[in-house]
């Protein structure tokens, strides 16, 4: 676990960006396509500390993306390389874009300031997405990586943060996965290799910020 000191220095609000994955209403809302992973998402405070850690960022100047996974009507251009993209095909609820699915869940709240990134294809909130280019041009060092899901997006967001050559956090009180005892294995044994792990408290602490909610 890093020092105060040593978060202060990393959190940078200046060079540091917190993104949101996937905290959309389809995945992680009352009308989820995955209401298990959506109950979690709630039940475990883990949405609340995305919001948590969204308001704070607000707060301290630090710049917030959210990540949003969405599909066109026709489905042109999305993956059907595995087996979670077909069957998401056949779910209730669709991540169409421009319909409620693909907006972001409250009580997130987000900002004129923030950047949304969305794709049609693939894992990660990085490969093949603007997500890249956006962080260099804002000059970020330290990518705050938080939502859903411990299962699939978030490695794939860490691992390709870390490979692109940034530093990733990951406030393990701010991401979820199914099921609940999957995260902190996944947290302990994959995600602590590679990327700093905190707290959502640990984060506020180093933007100065007092706890929120």
């Amino acid at each position: 676990m890093a020092s105060r000191e040593d978060l202060t220095g990393l959190l940078d609000p200046t060079s540091t960006v917190l993104l949101t994955v996937e905290c959309q209403q389809g995945v992680v809302g009352a009308e989820s396509a995955l209401p298990e992973l959506a109950h979690e998402a709630r039940s475990s405070g883990a949405l609340l500390h995305v919001a948590q850690l969204v308001s704070a960022a607000h707060a301290a100047g630090t710049q917030v993306m959210h990540a949003i996974a969405e599909r066109r009507p026709d489905g042109r251009g999305a993956s059907r390389n595995g087996r979670l993209f077909r069957a998401a095909e056949r779910l209730p609820v669709q991540q169409l874009t421009g319909t409620r699915a693909v907006c972001v869940a409250p009580p997130i709240e987000v900002a004129g300031e923030d950047l949304v990134v969305r794709r049609l294809h693939g894992l990660s909130p990085l490969a093949g997405t603007d997500v890249d280019p956006l962080l260099r041009n804002l000059g970020c060092r330290t990518l705050v990586v938080t939502g859903v899901s411990a299962n699939v997006a978030i490695p794939n967001a860490v691992f390709d943060a870390v490979n692109l050559g940034y530093t990733a956090v990951v406030p393990s009180d701010a991401i979820a996965g199914v099921p609940a005892d999957y995260t902190a294995a996944v947290i302990r044994n994959t995600l602590a290799l590679v990327a700093t792990v905190v707290t959502t408290r640990d984060v506020l602490t180093a933007w100065k910020l007092p706890g929120l909610g």
